[in-house]
């Protein structure tokens, strides 16, 4: 009988974690890859979409090695992630059109204080169940294609994609 592993991935804000666990539960190997934070200004945070991929990359090859195990011996995968790092790509060739604006970024805040002011707070909740703040992702989305020079004219003629970071 062929021994199968589960692969456990954190990709997280500074760094991606990848971890090799056997049957019985047992952590064969923990890996880490950093990667460059970016703050263009106070308040914003900012990541380089492909640095996180290479270090989730990195990572997985890393954990593989010191565990000694294939790749075809993981039956599993689970991934945790940013959840509200945002990233606006091109579909036909994945690439991003800016960084990612990271989750902890408090550049849309006086986006989300004009819609409050505007007594739109109710209707969002409503709409999504989340409260309205820079931390989540739509006012990042409409950033990027407010200020990335083509982006919103890409966007409309589907050439773009965005999403969280797991998407990405």
């Amino acid at each position: 009988m062929t021994t199968r592993y589960v692969m456990a991935i954190d990709q997280g804000t500074t760094g991606s974690t990848v971890s090799i666990v056997d049957e019985h539960l047992n952590v064969l190997a923990t890996c880490n890859q950093e990667f460059e934070q970016h703050y263009p200004q106070p308040g914003w945070v900012e990541h380089q979409p492909d640095q996180i991929w290479a270090s989730v990359e990195t990572s997985m090859a890393k954990a593989l090695e010191v565990a000694g195990v294939s790749g075809n011996s993981i039956a599993a995968i689970g991934i945790t992630n940013q959840r509200e790092t945002s990233v606006v790509w091109e579909q036909a060739t994945g690439n991003a059109i800016y960084n990612a604006i990271v989750w902890q970024c408090r550049r849309t805040a006086d986006v989300c204080d004009a819609l409050r002011e505007q007594g739109l707070e109710s209707v969002f909740r409503e709409r999504t169940g989340l409260v309205l703040d820079a931390y989540f992702s739509g006012t990042k989305f409409a950033w990027l294609l407010d200020r990335v020079e083509g982006a919103r004219a890409r966007a409309s003629k589907g050439e773009l994609r965005a999403g969280t970071i797991d998407s990405y």
